[in-house]
């Protein structure tokens, strides 16, 4: 009989020719593919100065946004598990919406608009604010949204007006500041898939240096680790391919939602799946072409 990640890999093996089609690759049009690669390096840096930290993956502060925007949340050296599942080194986020740290750190969190909670094991979420400054902050909580004493440094965002404005454009002659207007406004666009699985930091096309931070994202379900089945969550997995054969399997049967992958010189394939408990494929995720242009001895 064989393993789990065996039969994981013959699922994909045989769903793979389909899964091109999802893949969001890097953009087409020169300009915006010049400034989305010139942001590369950041978003799949590796950065082990702490081994239990919560961030924004696609917000830094100083971003200006339009509304409704998209928040990606990261988690590392923990895993996501919903809301009333006790689990050591697992938990689920909370956004601080215009709002200080708890004085109380150790008391259940309020449910109202300036405490967001996501205890369906959500990796991401829509925000809706008007237009202006706002304060955000991810906090990091247990089965009974009490917050572990992790969180992410408060960042400042400026909402400039609606999502159904026109669009931003990159303008050649000022590209500096209209790419970083391209990008911070690309990144926190609003999932369109009610139900997918999908790289957060990457795209098909993407050139990185290994090794690299691969994060991952999910709507329509939420994240709990192997052993804590709980109805419509399941956990991350990646197979990793370089001219047709298999370099590397990873189960993420904790709950992560990141982990830094040490990858071959050279074109590689990585395969998303979303699967259950039992390691049944749930959902079937992104085929990510990615150039290692770098990699470590």
């Amino acid at each position: 009989m064989g393993t789990r990640l065996d039969v994981l890999a013959g699922t994909l093996a045989m769903l793979f020719g389909s899964a091109d089609a999802l893949a969001q690759g890097i953009p087409e049009d020169p300009l915006q593919r010049r400034c989305w690669q010139s942001y590369s390096a950041q978003r799949t840096a590796v950065d082990l100065r702490e081994p239990v930290s919560v961030t924004f993956t696609n917000l830094k502060s100083g971003y200006v946004v339009r509304s409704p925007f998209w928040v990606e949340f990261g988690i590392r050296g923990m895993g996501v598990v919903p809301a009333g599942n006790a689990r050591d080194k697992a938990g689920h986020h909370h956004i601080l919406v215009d709002k200080t740290l708890p004085i109380d750190h150790r008391g259940k969190l309020p449910f109202d608009d300036s405490h967001r909670h996501f205890g369906k094991g959500q990796t991401g979420t829509a925000l809706d604010l008007p237009e202006g400054r706002h304060t955000l902050r991810l906090l990091f909580a247990d089965h009974e949204h009490r917050p572990y004493f992790v969180y992410s440094p408060e960042i400042t965002i400026t909402v400039s007006g609606r999502r159904s404005d026109a669009g931003l454009r990159i303008d050649a002659a000022d590209f500096d500041r209209s790419c970083a207007a391209w990008y911070q406004d690309t990144v926190t666009a609003p999932r369109a898939a009610a139900k997918e699985v999908y790289a957060k930091n990457v795209r098909s096309g993407d050139q990185v240096s290994s090794p690299m931070r691969l994060s991952l994202g999910v709507t329509g379900f939420g994240v709990a680790p192997a052993d804590r089945p709980v109805k419509d969550t399941g956990h991350f997995a990646v197979t990793i391919t370089q001219a047709g054969a298999v370099v590397a399997q990873h189960e993420w049967s904790d709950g992560r939602t990141e982990s830094v992958l040490d990858l071959p010189r050279g074109d590689v394939d990585l395969q998303l799946a979303f699967v259950d408990a039992d390691g049944k494929t749930l959902m079937q995720g992104q085929a990510l072409k990615l150039s290692v242009a770098r990699a470590l001895p």
